[in-house]
């Protein structure tokens, strides 16, 4: 994989008593403010992701603690705006960098989602580590992080998506599809990051800050609107679903499975190699299933029934 990774109120109110007193206050305000107030009124305006008490759940199959993320709509994808930030952010690290590098991230759309849980962080070397003991995984690639006892809760890496897929459904669970992994991270409100704007090594582990993996849930100013961890960095994360560059552009608005066959599988979420304009939410990655490198592992999902 290189590392283009190709493999974003209302007025304080008072109440003023008598009519008369109103009328008089909104006819001062409101000349010069009157474009102020067309806007803030009459303007459209993106949903915002309402701040929910995080739900979660003890999975006993592999000891992981799961986040609930609620049925309904999400914004998925990049607007033109932020496709134009990330360009920005791109060329400011690497310079010549070209638009189409991320207009898979596009048309932006809504897509809705039934509930489901999703793992609050990735799966680490300890939990993997048991799935090959009970004979239904294979060891990593590399073994250089998995059998030192000091990384026993650094994300698993060195495993293709098979590998990831074989221990999902060891756990009971399934791996995440696109969709749910974005909604998962970024709420409904399409922000670029898990935590909002603007991104440092205090929230996310990512390419300019120490130059390798950390443990699971290190850094919590970068949880999700939904108690998610290390969405953003750490280790990019195998998904469930083929990649296709044009998928967004015809995608169900309801539960989308991603294209129905492919050559490469999906990741997201960037890793701590990755610069900052790869470690978006909404950036889209892909490989081929049998790839194993050195910054990719993943989480499981399931329903939430």
């Amino acid at each position: 994989m290189n590392e283009l990774g190709k493999p974003v109120k209302w007025k304080k109110a008072g109440a003023i008593a008598g009519a008369i007193g109103l009328l008089i206050v909104l006819g001062v305000w409101l000349v010069p403010n009157a474009a102020d107030f067309l806007y803030t009124t009459l303007a459209p305006s993106m949903p915002t992701t309402v701040p929910v008490a995080v739900q979660t759940m003890v999975w006993e199959r592999d000891h992981s603690v799961m986040v609930y993320v609620p049925a309904g709509e999400f914004i998925m994808g990049s607007s033109d705006a932020q496709v134009d930030s990330s360009l920005a952010l791109c060329n400011k690290n690497l310079r010549n960098c070209k638009r189409r590098w991320f207009e898979d991230e596009q048309p932006q759309h809504t897509v809705y989602l039934d509930a489901f849980y999703i793992d609050k962080t990735e799966v680490t070397n300890a939990q993997y580590r048991a799935c090959v003991g009970a004979g239904a995984c294979d060891a990593p690639l590399n073994t250089i992080y998995y059998d030192k006892a000091d990384y026993a809760q650094h994300p698993v890496v060195f495993v293709g998506w098979k590998d990831a897929n074989a221990y999902c459904q060891w756990a009971s669970k399934r791996l995440p599809t696109e969709a749910e992994w974005e909604k998962a991270a970024r709420g409904t409100d399409g922000r670029t990051y898990s935590w909002g704007e603007g991104i440092d090594c205090d929230h996310a582990q990512y390419g300019e800050c120490d130059g390798q993996t950390v443990p699971v849930g290190s850094k919590p100013k970068g949880a999700s609107p939904y108690g998610a961890l290390d969405m953003v960095g750490n280790v990019l994360e195998w998904v469930a679903d083929w990649y296709d560059s044009g998928y967004y552009s015809q995608s169900p608005a309801r539960n989308p499975p991603g294209a129905d066959s492919g050559e490469f599988r999906g990741l997201r979420g960037g890793s701590w190699d990755n610069r900052p304009h790869l470690v978006r939410t909404a950036s889209r990655f892909w490989d081929n299933p049998d790839a194993r490198y050195y910054d990719v592992g993943f989480r499981c999902a399931r329903g939430s029934q």
